[in-house]
């Protein structure tokens, strides 16, 4: 899929190093909303490894990871990694689940991006994957992306107090869903 010339699709291992570099360019920017990590995380080798246990997990399964890449400047070529969009712990059964993170890089915020890839994934989740629900967490200040959550048709149900550990103590989270159908699950 490509909006407004960002391409989203599935995370390669070959995107390790564009998702590093965007990783780091983006590090103070991020910083208010993601766990502390290790300097080594914003690394080639530890994203690599990071796509690797996604990409493993997608073929259980149990994720489906997506890069959102900017078409290059000249010749049509691949241009700067500028977000990722994942959905992960999925859950099939009764509950027919999963969870999805997302963060788009600085320069693309506020353009629709991310409200457009949310769409994406829930129609992929939905059509693909039959999957029921989705669910979202946000710190409590983060409005950004609670307005995203809302654009894309996420509604709030709860608060969980104490919910992540961020910028050196345990934040609240508002807690997001967003119903995709009401089929009973595959047998």
């Amino acid at each position: 899929m490509v909006i407004d010339g960002v391409e989203m699709r599935e995370i390669r291992v070959a995107d390790a190093a564009g998702v590093a570099e965007a990783l780091e360019r983006n590090r103070a920017y991020m910083a208010p909303y993601e766990p502390w990590r290790a300097g080594d995380f914003y690394t080639e080798a530890v994203q690599r490894a990071r796509i690797e246990e996604l990409l493993a997990d997608r073929e259980a399964g149990r994720a489906r990871p997506f890069v959102l890449v900017a078409a290059g400047e000249s010749g049509g070529g691949v241009g700067a990694v500028v977000g990722a969009i994942n959905l992960v712990s999925v859950v099939r059964g009764a509950l027919c689940s999963g969870a999805i993170g997302y963060w788009v890089d600085q320069g693309w915020a506020g353009k629709g991006l991310a409200t457009a890839a949310l769409h994406e994934l829930c129609r992929i989740a939905r059509d693909e994957m039959g999957l029921h629900r989705v669910s979202a967490g946000t710190r409590v200040g983060n409005l950004a992306s609670q307005r995203v959550l809302a654009k894309a048709g996420f509604e709030q149900y709860g608060l969980a107090p104490r919910y992540l550990h961020v910028g050196g103590d345990w934040q609240d989270h508002r807690l997001f869903q967003r119903l995709l159908h009401d089929d009973p699950p595959a047998p």
